[in-house]
């Protein structure tokens, strides 16, 4: 079956839902794209599919088995990746070193080097040093050297001008073209659907568009206009 699923799925945190009745389907070596407005509860859904929250109802399954029980480890190790908001690396640490944290040794490095060329060169440099968007390249190699089924990112663009993050699009295409299923929250709403096979709107905590066509939602603005209001 080669899908992550959710079915249903509604995330609660405190009294209330955050967002509410998601289905979403995604396959390996496809990128959706999860757009809406700030506090639409974006974020707390990829939180509760990786295992930092729990959700309140609904299912969430791997290739047709529940993992609705399994905790952040078990979801790990069945090949799902989350990178959360912010540039979360080891600053003392070299691009190396870095990477062998996922890799586990040179070869794997190596191998991530091939996708990665920018970062060869820096291969030996300490991470506080890197730009912001090379950092966020580290971030997205050290995944991709864990060698996941199902990759998640959090708002990668955050803190970076549009023209660096459309640095780090080709290495998402190339990514999920490895066959990795890519689940993207983004708040550079066009980049993203740019790259995307599918997409969804999430607005006040429930889906306001449901998955579908990404090409269709990028060329048609009043639909997405209206998809970010809720309506």
């Amino acid at each position: 079956m080669n899908e992550l699923q959710l079915s249903g799925v509604t995330v609660r945190r405190g009294a209330g839902p955050v967002v509410s009745e998601v289905d979403l389907t995604l396959q390996e070596g496809r990128i959706v794209t999860l757009v809406g407005p700030n506090g639409a509860g974006k974020t707390s859904l990829l939180e509760s599919v990786s295992g930092v929250i729990g959700h309140a109802s609904g299912d969430i399954t791997v290739d047709g088995e529940s993992i609705a029980k399994w905790s952040r480890v078990q979801r790990s190790r069945a090949g799902i990746a989350h990178i959360e908001q912010g540039r979360a690396i080891f600053p003392s640490l070299t691009v190396r070193e870095n990477l062998l944290l996922t890799a586990k040794n040179d070869a794997g490095v190596q191998e991530v080097m091939q996708s990665f060329p920018e970062l060869e060169k820096r291969i030996d440099s300490q991470s506080v040093l890197l730009s912001g968007g090379e950092q966020q390249m580290l971030v997205l190699a050290r995944a991709f050297a864990s060698k996941p089924r199902f990759l998640l990112i959090d708002e990668m663009s955050l803190g970076l001008a549009p023209v660096v993050f459309m640095r780090l699009l080709p290495l998402i295409q190339q990514i999920a073209a490895s066959g990795v299923g890519v689940l993207l929250v983004e708040q550079f709403t066009h980049l993203a659907l740019g790259i995307a096979d599918d997409a969804m709107v999430v607005a006040s905590g429930r889906v306001s568009h449901p998955q579908g066509p990404a090409k269709a939602l990028a060329e048609d603005e009043a639909l997405l206009r209206q998809a970010y209001l809720g309506g």
